[in-house]
């Protein structure tokens, strides 16, 4: 039988490796050291990203990740969203690679659709806040 000590030890353990959009966009604002990696492919990159993200595809980590990111960064990774698991396996390429990496959960769909800041090559843009997934600021 599961215990509640078992449930918060499930739930403490999931948060040490899992954030979400708003609290990586307080983590920018706040100065946290970081680097915010977009794993998804060029084509979705060019539509848009999370302002302040840098581009890693996840088949590429194994082979650029220690170029481009110095060993002991803190990496939050993100991919589309809750519907595609590019993120979970974008983090695992980092923690294999000796990474401390978060997933942000709800991915680019999420950080977009609470308004935070996405940036594409004609510039920076905010859209509106979806009420169903962040309070309306």
């Amino acid at each position: 039988m599961t215990t509640p000590a078992d449930i918060a030890a499930h739930y403490r353990a999931k948060l040490a490796v899992e954030t979400d959009p708003a609290d990586v966009y307080a983590a920018q604002k706040a100065g946290e050291a970081f680097v915010l990696v977009d794993t998804r492919s060029a084509e979705a990159w060019a539509q848009g990203r999370a302002k302040g993200a840098i581009h890693l595809p996840t088949r590429e980590i194994p082979a650029r990740a220690a170029a481009e990111i110095p060993a002991g960064t803190a990496v939050v990774v993100y991919c589309w969203s809750p519907g595609c698991n590019g993120g979970d396996k974008a983090a695992l390429a980092f923690a294999e690679l000796g990474y401390d990496v978060r997933l942000m959960i709800g991915g680019f769909e999420y950080w977009a659709r609470e308004g935070y800041p996405v940036v594409t090559d004609e510039g920076e843009r905010r859209g509106p806040v979806d009420p169903l997934t962040a309070g309306v600021r």
